[in-house]
C-alpha cells in the first residue's frame, strides 16, 4: 500500500500549545502508513528542529504581510508539486491560504481546525471561516465547546462533520524529592514556599492582568509566603514587568521561555490558568499528567478537563477575588493538593493520552485519504471521536 502524502500547514511555529501538539502528532504518526510534511508561514522555533529531528520534512514559506501575492503563488507550485492526499490546516491565516491555494490545485482532501471558543471572531472571519469548513472534508476541534460553538456560528457548513479529537499528552514519571527541590532551589523557592506556575503564551486572552490583581490581594492579605512564577513569551510581558514593581520583589519571576517545563510543572504546587477563554489547554494536561492541582477559570475546554474538588478547582472566570481565594486554599492544604493531583493524573493517564490523540487523527486522515474501511463520515452530525471515560 502506497504512503498517504500528509501536508500540516499552520501560520505560525512559535511555542505554543497548538504548535506543541502538531510537534507532538508529527513525531509520532506511523511512518510505514504516512509520509507527512510540515508546512509554516512565519516564526520558526526549537518545535520544528524537534520535528526534523523525528524524521518529517519541513518547509517554511515566508508570508509578508496580509496579503503577499508572491507568497500565494509559492504556496500554490508548492502543493501543486507535492500532490498530497490530505492537507490538514491549522489558524485562520493556515486555513485561509490552504483552503484557497487547494482549491485552485484540486487535488487533495482538505481538513481544517478548531482549536479554541472563537468568541473575538469578528462577523468577517466567521464568513471566511464557513467558508473554509464547507470546503473540507471535515474539522478537527480539541475540545467539545470549541466545537459546539462554532457548530452555532457554522450554521452554512452544518454538513461538514466536525470530529472531537482531545489534546493528547506524554505520560510522564514522578520527579524525586532530590530532584524536585533542586529545581526548586535555582528558582529561589524555599521548602516552606508555595510555588505557583504559569505557562503559556503571554497573550491578551489567558487574562494575565487578572492574575496579577489576584496576587496583589494575596500579597496584602496571605499568612503564606505565595510565588508565582510565570514560563511564556508574549506581548504582554511588558505588562508583567510593570506589574511586578507594584508587588513585592520576590513574589512574581519571569522565567522567560524554557524548554525545561515538565522539570518546573513537576517542581511547583499547582498551576494557574486564568484565561478569558481557553479550547484544550496542554498546560492543563501537562500540570494533571505531573500530578499536580490546576486552579482555572471555568472557560471553554477547561471545565472538561478540570473536574471541581476532584482534580482542580474551577472559579468564575475573570473574577480575581475568588481566583485569589482558590489560590490561597489551595497554598493552606497540602493534603488537597496531594489528593487532587493524585486524581488528576489517573485522569490524565486513562483519557488524554498522546497514543489516543495520535490513533484517532490517524484514522480521520485515512478516511480522508479514502484508504479506510471505517466508511465515511457521518454527514451533519457533530460526532465525538474523544477519548471514551
Amino acid at each position: 500500500m502506497s504512503l498517504i502524502r500528509l501536508l500540516i500547514v499552520t501560520d505560525e511555529m512559535e511555542v505554543g500549545g497548538t504548535q506543541r501538539q502538531i510537534a507532538t502528532l508529527l513525531e509520532g504518526l506511523d511512518k510505514s502508513r504516512f509520509s507527512p510534511t510540515l508546512l509554516y508561514f512565519r516564526k520558526r522555533s526549537h518545535l520544528v528542529d524537534q520535528v526534523e529531528h523525528a524524521g518529517v520534512e519541513t518547509v517554511q514559506i515566508p508570508k509578508r504581510g496580509a496579503i503577499d501575492p508572491g507568497f500565494f503563488l509559492r504556496l500554490r507550485r508548492f502543493l501543486q508539486r507535492g500532490q498530497f492526499d490530505v492537507v490538514h490546516c491549522f489558524s485562520f491565516s493556515g486555513e485561509l491560504w490552504g483552503a484557497l491555494a487547494l482549491t485552485l490545485v484540486g487535488k487533495g482532501r482538505l481538513i481544517t481546525s478548531i482549536r479554541g471558543v472563537y468568541e473575538w471572531y469578528r462577523p468577517f472571519q466567521w464568513i471566511v471561516k464557513t467558508w473554509v469548513t464547507r470546503r473540507s472534508f471535515c474539522v478537527v476541534a480539541n475540545s467539545q465547546a470549541g466545537a459546539d460553538y462554532a457548530r452555532r456560528r457554522m450554521k452554512r457548513a452544518a454538513r461538514v462533520p466536525i470530529e472531537v479529537v482531545y489534546n493528547g499528552i506524554t505520560a510522564v514519571s514522578l520527579a524525586g524529592e532530590e530532584e524536585r527541590a533542586r529545581m526548586r532551589g535555582s528558582l529561589g523557592v524555599g521548602a516552606n514556599s508555595v510555588m505557583v506556575l504559569f505557562v503559556g503564551r503571554l497573550v491578551d486572552h489567558k487574562n494575565l492582568p487578572s492574575l496579577i490583581r489576584a496576587f496583589q490581594r494575596i500579597d496584602s492579605a496571605s499568612r503564606y509566603d505565595i510565588r508565582l512564577f510565570v514560563a511564556g513569551e508574549g506581548p504582554e510581558r511588558e505588562l508583567l514587568v510593570r506589574a511586578s514593581k507594584a508587588m513585592r520583589a520576590d513574589r512574581l519571576s519571569l522565567l522567560g521561555e524554557r524548554r525545561d517545563v515538565a522539570a518546573l510543572i513537576q517542581a511547583s504546587d499547582f498551576l494557574v490558568l486564568p484565561s478569558r477563554r481557553e479550547g484544550l489547554s496542554n498546560a492543563i494536561l501537562e500540570a494533571m499528567a505531573a500530578g499536580k492541582p490546576v486552579v482555572a477559570s471555568r472557560v471553554g475546554g477547561n471545565v472538561e478537563l478540570v473536574a471541581h474538588e476532584e482534580t482542580g478547582l474551577l472559579y468564575p472566570g475573570d473574577d480575581d477575588a475568588a481566583l485569589a481565594e482558590a489560590i490561597e486554599r489551595l497554598a493552606a492544604d497540602c493534603h488537597l493538593r496531594n489528593s487532587l493531583g493524585a486524581a488528576a493524573r489517573i485522569v490524565a493517564q486513562h483519557e488524554f493520552s498522546r497514543e489516543a490523540m495520535i490513533a484517532r487523527t490517524e484514522r480521520l486522515y485515512e478516511k480522508a485519504a479514502g484508504k479506510s474501511g471505517g466508511g465515511s463520515l457521518a454527514g451533519g452530525k457533530l460526532k465525538s471521536v474523544g477519548v471514551a471515560p
